[in-house]
């Protein structure tokens, strides 16, 4: 890839014959085959000189003919590896000194760690060809790899990236495998976890005592015969451990579920190929990139009928699709030759499991066998989600295949540390040009969920040999992050939640103020006190202000009603109806028996246990809910994911209103009015309509909405942010009443919508906050 910024001091004189040139390169230069292709060019145009791995890049030294030089410094970045990404290049001219050899020199360990880390990388197509090739020495190796794919992020202990700082360092190399390491023209030259079956790790299968069943090969055709027989295998992968079963199975699935606890959630599925995949799934030209590329994430496709139980993925016109992305897998799935549930191993709210002695006590009474190896997992990395909104890949969990790389900036102060929200949390801290954000780490519901954000939290600052020179959080003071900081030491910064949400989105696109961003979501602690999640906020010189937002209503019994849609719905009728709101036949209010009503009417007319919300993610729920669609749900979002779905491919052919209605007092925000949508919802309902077409007025409304507001507030760019925007047809009715209106709609694509770019979003503003009051 092309380098995006280079400097060069002195550029040979004129009439020069010879030159030397030092150049220090920064982006994804380690392990990508960077330094053997730096090799194999100087060697191509008779060049001098070395290369190394450094704690910031690589740097390099080359010596010859002044125009060989100059193609050497063009082509190292315009012909880089295709995994590589150059980022910046300081060339400068330095001393001749006449050697006639060009070698790999041993890594710098001193200096700024800044060098980037890269993610795992699925496996290339030409370690696929060996695996299944039988005359090839790695037939059926499942951990055969090469500089083009296989583990990075998951084994890595330091920087400079060498095998030594590792988890590979445990397995020294064979006579063979260490010809290839040294060998300037093998593709395995300097690939650093490079093994075979004679050095490197292997693999067994477990039964639920412990007591080892099968190796090597033959472990994974027990494997594939276990999953055959209706057995829950926990498979120790290349981030952590996966629970698979039959995915055709409706009864394996269901005792999945069961004994995993988690009733409804959708399950992702491993496929063995592509076609298998387009047989089950619409794919679309974007779609099938997602698939193939070396992150190989979990894209959400569109379901057709096919052979996948209904349980996977209950009532969800979507399916979770992947493909094999480690050798063990290609293995495994050749011999099955159908689609399995691929699952993270672990119960719900619990991070994944890493360590082959830690699953079989976690997951002792989930998995019936367990197939394990022996090459240590650093760190816990979950597959990435993915789907393609407004015909762009948009990433919804970013772990595997994308964590850790950086989302560049400059101008930036290094150090600042941000500890992300409570749900779906990451981390991040800043580098002078760049913020670095943690894989997924999950919710912080469980102590093990927050042991595993601590141990991010250390990994990253011992990476970057880093100590934080401020911590920053969100405003929510019960939040476990929230106590984490206020224990940390430095300074403590907070941020509010949806600022956080909308600089995230400006940071991964690289645009500086002024922005309109609206920022919807299920939760977030408000400047006020109260919980907010429907806003309109304007960024401008670093000041930001809420300009607009959904009109409160209160939320009956509080943290419940995230578990209770009926609640919301009650929350809205109250608002709209006072007490008469307990008299209406709607399936939210007969859900409630009569005395439960009125402790509710007493709870809100006394202000109870009763919050006030702008909250967009509770407006879905409550007209969920006041459609029958949910009144009480098993994971987050799902009552808001199925008013979606009812939509279906309805083609709008009217909205609800919502108007706009001025604030009390000057300068107060203005409010968006839910009340007319909810009467037309009401009206609509005892007229009989379907809750498909009232779904697709009530998201063709708020599309509108959003244009209405963005006219009223007049700033061209509009940043589309917050958990709601994971809900595509939103995104795409938005985007498009946007363009209509004459604005520019900008929507996440390498960062989450969701509370996954949180800690992106505290550390920018804390960065950009500390700028602004040096200046």
């Amino acid at each position: 890839m092309t380098g995006r910024n280079r400097s060069i001091s002195g550029a040979g004189k004129t009439g020069d014959v010879r030159r030397r040139v030092q150049a220090e390169v920064r982006g994804a230069v380690q392990g990508v085959g960077f330094r053997p292709f730096v090799y194999q060019l100087a060697h191509k145009l008779a060049l001098a000189g070395w290369v190394e791995n450094t704690t910031f890049g690589v740097r390099l030294e080359v010596e010859g003919e002044v125009a060989s030089v100059a193609v050497f410094l063009q082509e190292m970045e315009t012909a880089s590896p295709p995994n590589a990404s150059v980022i910046s290049v300081a060339v400068r001219d330095i001393e001749i000194l006449e050697e006639d050899a060009f070698v790999i020199r041993q890594s710098a360990s001193q200096g700024a760690r800044i060098a980037q880390i890269l993610p795992d990388l699925a496996t290339c197509p030409d370690c696929l060809r060996e695996l299944f090739d039988p005359q090839d020495r790695r037939h059926r190796y499942p951990f055969i790899n090469c500089t083009h794919c296989g583990p990075r992020f998951s084994i890595v202990e330091d920087v400079p990236y060498d095998r030594a700082r590792t988890s590979m360092r445990l397995f020294p190399m064979c006579p063979a495998c260490r010809a290839e390491y040294e060998d300037p023209l093998n593709r395995r030259f300097h690939a650093e976890p490079n093994a075979c079956p004679v050095c490197g790790p292997r693999i067994a299968l477990w039964d639920g005592n412990g007591k080892e069943l099968a190796r090597d090969h033959g472990a994974l055709l027990a494997t594939a015969q276990a999953i055959r027989e209706q057995k829950i295998v926990a498979a120790k992968g290349v981030g952590g451990f996966h629970l698979m079963v039959d995915a055709r199975n409706e009864q394996a699935v269901l005792r999945l579920r069961t004994r995993k606890h988690r009733p409804e959630k959708p399950f992702a599925v491993m496929f063995p190929a592509l076609a298998d995949i387009e047989r089950e799934c619409e794919v679309s030209t974007e779609e099938r990139a997602l698939l193939l590329g070396p992150a190989c994430p979990i894209v959400l496709l569109r379901r057709k009928s096919g052979s996948v139980a209904p349980a996977v993925a209950p009532g969800n016109p979507c399916l979770g699709a992947m493909l094999p992305y480690a050798p063990q897998h290609h293995l495994l799935m050749y011999e099955l030759g159908f689609p399995i549930v691929a699952t993270s191993a672990n119960l719900s709210d619990e991070p994944i499991c890493t360590d082959e002695t830690e699953a079989f006590t976690r997951l002792a009474g989930i998995a019936d066998v367990f197939l394990v190896h022996d090459r240590p997992i650093v760190r816990p990395i979950d597959d990435s989600v993915t789907r393609v909104v407004c015909g762009h890949d948009q990433v919804l969990r970013r772990a595997r295949g994308y964590a850790p790389a950086p989302v560049r900036m400059e101008g930036l102060s290094a150090g600042i540390l941000a500890l992300g929200g409570h749900m779906k949390t990451t981390v991040a801290v800043t580098l002078e040009d760049a913020v670095l954000v943690s894989q997924h780490l999950g919710d912080l519901e469980t102590a093990p969920a927050r042991l595993a954000h601590d141990r991010a939290i250390d990994d990253m600052l011992k990476l970057r040999g880093l100590a934080p020179c401020v911590v920053v959080r969100d405003l929510h003071p019960d939040y476990a992050t929230s106590r984490m900081a206020s224990e940390m030491g430095p300074p403590v910064v907070g941020v509010q939640h949806h600022l956080a949400h909308v600089v995230a989105c400006m940071a991964e696109h690289g645009i500086a103020p002024p922005v309109l961003g609206v920022a919807w979501d299920g939760t977030g602690y408000g400047t006020d006190g109260t919980i907010w999640g429907g806003e309109f906020l304007l960024i401008a010189n670093n000041e930001w202000k809420r300009v607009a937002h959904l009109r409160p209503f209160r939320l009956p019994g509080g943290e419940i009603a995230v578990r209770e849609p009926r609640r919301a719905a009650i929350g809205l009728l109250y608002e709209a109806f006072s007490a008469d709101a307990f008299a209406i036949d709607a399936p939210a209010v007969v859900a409630f028996t009569a005395a439960e009503r009125g402790v509710m009417q007493a709870a809100l007319e006394q202000g109870i246990n009763a919050p006030r919300t702008s909250s967009m993610g509770r407006l879905f729920d409550g007209f969920a809910a006041l459609c029958g669609l949910r009144q009480f749900v098993s994971y987050e979002g799902q009552a808001a994911a199925e008013f979606e779905w009812a939509a279906g491919v309805v083609t709008p052919s009217r909205s609800y209103d919502f108007p706009l209605i001025p604030g009390t007092a000057d300068g107060a925000p203005w409010v968006l009015n839910w009340k007319p949508a909810l009467d037309a919802l009401l009206a609509d309902r005892l007229a009989g309509a379907p809750t498909g077409a009232v779904s697709a007025a009530f998201h063709t409304g708020l599309a509108k909405a959003v244009a209405a507001v963005a006219q009223q507030v007049g700033v061209p760019r509009v940043v589309l942010t917050g958990g709601c925007f994971q809900n595509a047809r939103l995104t795409g009715e938005a985007v498009a009443a946007l363009r209509l209106a004459g604005h520019e709609p900008v929507w996440h694509r390498r960062v989450p919508p969701n509370d996954g770019a949180i800690a992106l979003g505290q550390a920018v503003w804390a960065a950009w906050s500390a700028k602004r009051d040096s200046a």
